[in-house]
């Protein structure tokens, strides 16, 4: 559609040099998860949204781990919530660029966190800087989250105290510039099994744990490929994956104890809890009792899903303004990722769309990460016209 006199005003505003400094300074202020180094990419943005002139508010969630909340005022009316975190993973090996360098080569910026999502960060607090003085009739917050790649700590935080009242939420974790307005939660399930040590070389005496944990993972398996004959429409099946067995302390020694992790896939109809207990259930059937053993089932982890309506004004208006920002003509899809959307859409009942610059799929979590230098800028202008069609 064409672009409103006003519309054009604030789009003019965007800095674009300022921009991808600033994404340049979140790259190198590190922020790895674990250990959990957020402070330094905490104290980048905060300074950035304090010579905008711009209402912060640090909240310790842990010692020297605080979330962030920045916020441009508008009317009384409820607002825009954008979010994001600050943490990244670590760095890892194969790389053949300073990962904490902030270099722009060829149009890009290479560095952890480039994409996933120091870049999201650095075009939301760019949209909002242009938004200043534009009349909304609801504050714009970007809540700069610690802990979202481990245990969701600031999230869980957040939602547990903002007050504010939302329209929608973006999420600007990298999509490549494509509205998700669905995407599967996530929950890793813990399961315990205990026996009984003995020498092996008379293996009866005992009870083998890491056999009961073998008849777990087997059925852990089946559950999974029951699964497939259940797909969501928008996300695909759920499903269940093992990732971690932990067990024994040497060949000659019956194992005690035995550890089974797994990942398990929720679709939006789906709650953690029911999962566990259905595993539980599955579990109890194994009858590993019978066989000496015992065993303990957790969720150490819940990530939510969430699914927003097509039709829905959130979708309708950034599906719109991504287009008139310069983006992609794209139809809104699913994502097989999780994130921190989930908890805004069942904590507030708020509509979620997840949309930023950046590839979860080709350039999160890898070696020489990157992000396009354009996205960022088509990223922010998107932000920056989805808030002003909200709320004028």
């Amino acid at each position: 559609m064409p672009l409103s006199v006003t519309e054009r005003a604030v789009l003019d505003k965007i800095d674009e040099d300022a921009l991808v400094e600033l994404a340049r300074s979140l790259v190198r202020a590190h922020g790895q998860n674990p250990p959990g180094e957020e402070a330094t990419t905490v104290a980048v943005l905060a300074s950035a949204a304090a010579e905008l002139g711009l209402d912060i508010n640090e909240m310790p969630v842990q010692q020297g781990r605080d979330n962030l909340r920045i916020t441009l005022r508008g009317g009384d009316g409820p607002g825009l919530l954008l979010l994001g975190h600050t943490d990244v993973v670590p760095v890892g090996e194969g790389w053949t660029r300073d990962p904490f360098g902030g270099v722009v080569e060829d149009g890009r910026l290479y560095g952890r966190g480039a994409s996933d999502m120091k870049g999201g960060l650095a075009a939301c607090l760019s949209a909002m800087a242009a938004l200043r003085g534009a009349g909304l009739r609801g504050a714009v917050e970007l809540a700069a989250l610690i802990d979202e790649e481990e245990n969701g700590l600031g999230i869980r935080a957040y939602v547990g105290s903002a007050t504010g009242q939302w329209l929608g939420c973006i999420t600007a974790e990298p999509t490549d510039l494509a509205p998700i307005i669905g995407a599967r939660g996530a929950a890793y399930l813990r399961v315990d099994v205990h026996g009984t040590a003995c020498h092996a070389g008379n293996p009866d005496d005992g009870a083998n744990a890491i056999y009961g944990a073998a008849a777990v993972v087997s059925e852990i398996e089946r559950m999974h490929a029951e699964l497939a004959n259940r797909p969501h429409p928008l996300l695909g099946p759920a499903t269940w994956s093992v990732g971690q067995i932990q067990g024994g302390s040497g060949g000659s020694v019956v194992p005690a104890e035995c550890t089974v992790v797994a990942d398990r896939r929720l679709l939006p109809d789906e709650a953690g809890a029911d999962v566990l207990d259905s595993l539980r259930g599955r579990i109890q059937a194994l009858r590993l009792a019978e066989r000496g053993l015992s065993v303990e089932v957790s969720m150490p982890m819940e990530m939510p899903p969430f699914e927003t309506p097509l039709e829905s004004p959130l979708t309708r208006t950034v599906a719109a303004a991504l287009a008139d920002a310069g983006g992609p003509t794209v139809t809104p899809g699913g994502w097989t990722a999780a994130c921190d959307g989930g908890f805004v859409a069942r904590e507030f009942g708020v509509p979620v769309v997840v949309l930023g610059p950046g590839s979860v799929a080709e350039q999160a979590h890898r070696p020489d990460e990157s992000v396009a230098i354009d996205e960022l800028i088509i990223a922010a202008r998107t932000y920056a016209l989805s808030a002003l069609r909200l709320l004028s």
